[in-house]
């Protein structure tokens, strides 16, 4: 898989599904053979990634909703390490 690009729609990993977990007080990566349990950073980012949104709305969206700028570097390194475990995948369409 290409590295990610602003432009890439990411999306949760065949295998796995993204669920808040009250219990946990958390976003959760649930699979067959277990669970991961995401910090509040990683679940606002899996929680937008459903495959329709690209990397730059996910950045703008975050942005907006935390009052901050300068996440774009973050959100992509994620987005590249969860791709890496398999927790993300997309396809780069530009």
């Amino acid at each position: 898989m290409s590295a990610p690009t602003l432009a890439s729609r990411p999306r949760v990993g065949p295998g796995f599904r993204l669920q808040w977990e009250a219990a946990q007080d958390c976003h959760v990566l649930l699979y067959p053979e277990g669970m991961v349990k995401l910090n509040a950073s990683a679940g606002e980012i899996m929680k937008r990634c459903d495959g329709a949104r690209e990397v730059a709305a996910i950045v703008a969206e975050l942005e907006a909703a935390f009052s901050t700028q300068g996440l774009q570097a973050d959100v992509l390194g994620f987005v590249e390490m969860a791709a890496r475990r398999r927790w993300l995948t997309w396809e780069n369409l530009a």
